[in-house]
């Protein structure tokens, strides 16, 4: 058994993986100086791809999940034949299909008070892309954690583990507490985006099993 450390293009592939939670929230950010209106204690991060600048914020999900499709490939490439090397980086492009999918099918507006949601099929399109992308990340984080333990990585094995559980948990809170639900459910995405790109720095310059 020998290593050997990724090829170039295996390393530009997995850049894209590391690129994706800074460029998705650096996006963000520079939406939330451009409209103040937008409320991120309340409001989900979707709802920036309303209104006249909501442009912005659709080609942040659509240029973050191609990051995470060529991301996907990279974990493909560099896995191999490794354990987690087909469920893990198919679970990653779901993860971006999810992002993509969120950007061609726009969110609906938040209700006004005292008025009941109702959900459009373009709206309802949008949920399932979020389901997908999120569930399948947390999904990506077990694989994984395994494909650490085997490589002799306790660290990354409890980041994983620790990852897959507190993402979910963060959604949950922010259901439960609507006031803060922007500003919890969006560091749920910072967890986990943010796991998907360390995990891709980490794999872009380690030696890999051959």
């Amino acid at each position: 058994m020998k290593t050997a450390s990724p090829q170039p293009v295996d390393r530009a592939l997995l850049a894209c993986g590391v690129a994706t939670a800074p460029v998705f929230y650096a996006v963000v950010a520079l939406q939330l100086a451009l409209r103040p209106s937008h409320d991120i204690r309340t409001q989900p991060l979707s709802l920036l791809a309303l209104g006249e600048l909501g442009w912005i914020q659709i080609a942040n999900f659509l240029l973050t999940g191609f990051l995470a499709l060529a991301g996907a490939v990279g974990l493909r490439r560099v896995l191999r034949d490794q354990r987690g090397s087909s469920a893990g980086p198919i679970l990653v492009g779901l993860y971006g299909l999810g992002m993509i999918g969120a950007g061609l099918f726009g969110p609906d507006p938040l209700p006004s008070p005292g008025q009941a949601p109702q959900i459009s099929a373009t709206g309802a399109l949008h949920l399932v892309a979020f389901l997908v992308s999120f569930l399948s990340l947390i999904a990506a984080c077990f694989v994984l954690a395994r494909r650490f333990s085997a490589a002799g990585k306790p660290g990354w094995m409890v980041y994983s583990i620790a990852t897959a559980l507190l993402a979910p948990a963060l959604v949950a809170t922010g259901i439960a507490n609507p006031s803060f639900a922007g500003v919890i459910i969006g560091g749920a995405g910072v967890v986990l985006f943010g796991w998907f790109s360390l995990v891709s720095f980490e794999l872009r310059d380690s030696n890999v099993v051959s």
